[in-house]
């Protein structure tokens, strides 16, 4: 075992972040952390680099062990690519020289003193092996070259470098260090395909130990052979055993079990409901036909012990169902499921949503030169392209949010477009979770908490808070809440499987399948993109093009 966590706890005032979460990491083993936004996955990451200090429990590494992660602030790296590609390069460096001094060393000696310098020899040796020492070169080109910065010179200050071009850096510096527990946090964002596919071969076959934060499920499921998940409600961790597909295998199971289980508790419940009913008339009846007196005493002698045997097995069926009363099993939410308020069969031969000619600059920088585009009834476009080009904007100017400056946007008489943004700027966050949900709705405010609780994307002490003091992840089952209730035809989804937890991602995409009106999504998620079964459309080829 390389690095063991014991019961960590951490809170932050009256906020509970993780409640006694323990974890052990050995080498080969490369664990997903997964979990809603806001759980605690990169507080989990920053107790064991030491940055944050827990609450209780511990973090033990075995002697020796070094663990690696990228820094929180890459403004803090300074110097040129060469300088900090040698400092992390100094381990394996060091393991070099103490070869060299031990082949020296190994000379003059004999007997025990030679075998424990040889002992000493073999272990260094191993260690500089797995460092990839041998191909030092080889292997530092191959790191820079998949990381996509292989290109950049080695004269160049890290300083000078973009964003992502820092990030990919940063990366390929710890990667070359090679620690034996590497810990990454999102270490897919900034990268494009190819170093994406690198990345991820490169850490399935880590030899030491890995923790990677992620909701790149396509990655989980190359990468990792565990899944450690930390529960938003009890902030409490469990392992799964194999890749992402094995995790959501497991998890299905679970529901099956608890919908099983609670049918079962259900039963016993209402079986034990007519043994107090039929219990409470047995000692009626028996009060009531109880004659004492004269001739009649033994009659009402063994009436009165009846009686009392009746009322025992009343008070044991009471206390079994007080017991499950008390810690009942809650009943499994119902699947998320869209319900369009428009007949397909209206709209056959003509598109909801049309847009032509659309143009769009900010202070002179053009976004949006001449797209078109023809969403049908039934139809799914996957919009892709890199950050900036406009996708978010293009979907603003379709909901009718933000004006083109150039070109029209046509939206049936019968459209009603549902819309989910990236950030859910659209939520009041003076309102509570209830009624956030509700604005625009028909039904009353307790229907509106019955359909959040049903759903159960939030719980009942949930409903009432206000939305401003929601978590990034809860705040967007918020906007999914209110996508669904909106019995929208048309839907507008940007980013759509953003700061979602798995389980409630799995049960919005499976909504989804069900959906019959039309749907444009932008996207960046791999798995989504293979499920959502739409043709996709990179910004550029809407252009002053048609589509439809």
């Amino acid at each position: 075992m390389l690095l063991q966590l014991k019961d960590l706890s951490k809170r932050y005032g009256t906020l509970v972040v993780l409640d006694g979460v323990s974890l052990n990491l050995d080498s080969s083993q490369r664990v997903g952390l997964v979990g809603a936004n806001g759980v605690g996955k990169s507080t989990l990451i920053h107790i064991i680099t030491g940055e944050v200090e827990s609450d209780g429990g511990t973090v033990r590494a075995l002697p020796g062990v070094r663990v690696g992660s990228l820094p929180q602030d890459l403004g803090g790296l300074r110097g040129t690519l060469g300088d900090l590609i040698t400092a992390a390069l100094a381990h394996v460096h060091a393991l070099e020289a103490e070869m060299r001094s031990l082949e020296s060393e190994m000379d003059g000696l004999s007997g025990d003193a030679l075998t424990d310098v040889l002992a000493r020899y073999g272990e260094v040796s191993t260690a500089f092996e797995q460092a990839g020492g041998y191909d030092l070169d080889q292997r530092t080109d191959e790191v820079m070259r998949g990381l996509g910065v292989g290109h950049l010179p080695t004269d160049r200050d890290i300083s000078t470098l973009s964003g992502g071009e820092r990030t990919r850096a940063a990366l390929a510096l710890l990667l070359l260090s090679a620690p034996d527990v590497l810990l990454l946090d999102e270490p897919t964002n900034h990268l494009d395909q190819a170093a994406l596919a690198w990345l991820e071969s490169t850490v399935a076959a880590w030899k030491g130990a890995a923790l990677v934060v992620s909701h790149d499920r396509a990655f989980l499921n190359r990468a990792v052979n565990q899944i450690v998940e930390i529960d938003e409600h009890t902030h409490t961790a469990r392992a799964y055993t194999g890749d992402y597909d094995a995790y959501l295998v497991a998890k299905h199971r679970e529901r099956e079990q608890w919908e099983a289980d609670w049918l079962a508790q259900q039963a016993d419940l209402k079986e034990l409901r007519i043994a107090v009913s039929d219990q409470q008339r047995a000692i009626h009846q028996t009060k009531a036909t109880r004659k004492v007196g004269g001739d009649k005493f033994a009659k009402g002698f063994f009436k009165g012990r009846t009686e009392v045997a009746i009322t025992r097995k009343l008070d044991n069926v009471k206390e079994r169902l007080a017991r499950i009363e008390a810690d009942p099993i809650a009943k499994p939410p119902k699947p998320l499921a869209f319900n369009a308020t428009f007949d397909p069969r209206q709209l056959d031969t003509r598109a909801p949503l049309v847009a032509s000619g659309i143009c769009k600059h900010y202070s002179g920088r053009v976004i949006l030169d001449g797209v078109n585009l023809a969403l049908g009834t039934g139809q799914r476009l996957a919009l892709v392209g890199p950050n900036g080009a406009g996708k978010s904007t293009l979907l603003r100017i379709l909901t009718g949010l933000e004006k083109p400056d150039g070109g029209e946007v046509i939206r049936s008489a019968q459209s009603v477009i549902g819309y989910l943004d990236q950030h859910g700027g659209g939520l009041d966050p003076s309102l509570t979770v209830a009624q956030a949900y509700g604005l625009g709705l028909a039904g009353t405010d307790d229907a509106h908490v019955a359909d959040l609780l049903n759903w159960g994307l939030f719980r009942y002490d949930e409903v009432r808070r206000p939305v401003g003091v929601l978590s990034v992840g809860q705040r967007r089952k918020l906007q999914i809440a209110r996508l669904i209730g909106s019995g929208a035809n048309v839907l507008l989804l940007d980013e759509p499987t953003n700061h979602l937890s798995f389980d409630v991602l799995e049960a919005f995409e499976a909504a989804l399948d069900g959906f019959t009106g039309a749907v444009l999504a932008v996207s960046h998620d791999r798995r989504f993109l293979e499920r959502f079964g739409g043709e996709v459309l990179a910004l550029g080829a809407l252009e002053n093009s048609s589509h439809a």
